[in-house]
């Protein structure tokens, strides 16, 4: 039951939204930031350290998708998937436990990273015990 369409179903969800967070922040940082009431302005450093930021998550991503079709990639993505959101969950926490509490949008992200970091460590879980077979 861990391959099921819930388990793949997991991992296109979290590929599709890392996949669209890390091109807008690849591809328009200043727009997709602006979306969450942060404005980068025009320093080109600030710009060139939010791209970056956004490459592994938008090649992060990709892998994920990737487990979303590949059954052999299935527990990678899934590990990755629990490491990704999880940390950027874990991190948001610790930011508004030392720095106070951002804008709405930021906690509702948060709180989506957390829940789904959570969903696909469970995930994760279940699939660890399963027997391997032939991709499909």
């Amino acid at each position: 039951m861990p391959d099921s369409l819930f388990t793949r179903g997991l991992l296109g969800l979290a590929g599709l939204v890392g996949l669209s967070v890390g091109a807008g922040i690849v591809f328009a940082p200043v727009a997709f930031h602006a979306t969450s009431g942060i404005h980068l302005g025009s320093d080109v450093n600030l710009a060139n350290e939010m791209r970056a930021a956004g490459g592994p998550i938008l090649a992060g991503s990709l892998f994920i998708l990737a487990g979303a079709v590949r059954h052999r990639l299935i527990r990678p993505a899934l590990a990755l998937a629990t490491l990704l959101y999880l940390s950027y969950g874990a991190a948001r926490l610790v930011s508004m436990a030392v720095d106070g509490s951002p804008g709405q949008a930021l906690v509702l992200v948060a709180m989506f990273e957390c829940v789904i970091g959570t969903a696909c460590g469970l995930a994760l879980l279940a699939h660890r015990g399963s027997p391997a077979r032939k991709d499909v």
